[in-house]
């Protein structure tokens, strides 16, 4: 079942120069599509347009069937949890509090969140490995422990859909694991769909050796010039047309796994 679909849609920001046109992709059920391209080639502001804070000049975008304009609130936080690139702290929450904003939405007019939420968000922050955080406070957290929280947030939000965009850009190498760890459960046990911009290719590699449908697709700021499986679209000369370096694809498929390898810059 199509959780996403973009149909013949395009933007600008100025009526003129479009950043993306003609762009027709869906997202299904229990998959992580990666989108990929360098930098300013437009991957947030599609993003944007995901979530409905951005208005297509044409096209549409549809939300199990359903068009994004006409989903109430409460709706499109149902089916889809968004994760910033970036996040400001303002007021000196606990760290539980603000993972259990992500279950405003199920509580009642004028309620607040209930134990059972209050228990949802502990789980949620256990799945990023921020278990014995809920008491501590929000503006006092390293930038990667900042990061972790907003995506246990999301993951508390229980939506259909998750909408990252470089969800590990301020992570070192151990909870960056953490989190490609954390999309792959959720997408295998609980059947949920990913939809990740990231600039670090051999994310979409590892996902694909967990053994979960991952999709690919390379961003040239006009369009998808490739989307499928990432051993099938992450190819040498793929990655030449779109960033215009040269790389190595380091393991032949034979069970070993694969990654790029960047030689250099083509400019």
């Amino acid at each position: 079942m199509d959780l996403i679909k973009v149909k013949d849609a395009g933007f600008t920001y100025d009526g003129r120069r479009m950043i993306f046109e003609d762009m027709n992709f869906s997202v299904q059920d229990g998959e992580i599509l990666c989108i990929v391209g360098p930098n300013g080639c437009g991957k947030s502001t599609l993003i944007d347009c995901m979530l409905g804070l951005k208005k297509l000049k044409k096209g549409s975008i549809s939300v199990s069937g359903k068009g994004l304009d006409n989903l109430k609130p409460r709706e499109f936080a149902e089916h889809i949890a968004y994760v910033p690139q970036g996040h400001k702290t303002t007021f000196g929450y606990r760290v539980l509090d603000v993972v259990t904003m992500g279950r405003t939405y199920a509580a009642r007019t004028f309620s607040s969140p209930g134990e059972e939420e209050k228990e949802i968000a502990r789980q949620a922050l256990k799945q990023v490995g921020l278990e014995g955080f809920e008491d501590r406070e929000y503006t006092k957290l390293s930038g990667g422990e900042l990061q972790l929280v907003i995506i246990a947030r999301a993951v508390a939000q229980q939506s259909r859909v998750m909408i990252m965009d470089e969800p590990t850009a301020h992570l070192d190498f151990t909870h960056e694991l953490t989190v490609l760890e954390v999309i792959a459960r959720l997408v295998k046990e609980s059947g949920r769909s990913i939809v990740m911009a990231t600039h670090f290719l051999n994310q979409a590699y590892y996902l694909e050796n967990w053994g979960v449908p991952t999709r690919v697709a390379l961003f040239n700021g006009k369009n998808f010039t490739h989307i499928g499986k990432p051993s099938e679209v992450l190819t040498e000369k793929n990655l030449e047309e779109t960033f215009n370096i040269v790389t190595e694809i380091v393991g032949d498929g034979s069970g070993e796994r694969k990654y790029i390898l960047p030689l250099y810059n083509k400019k």
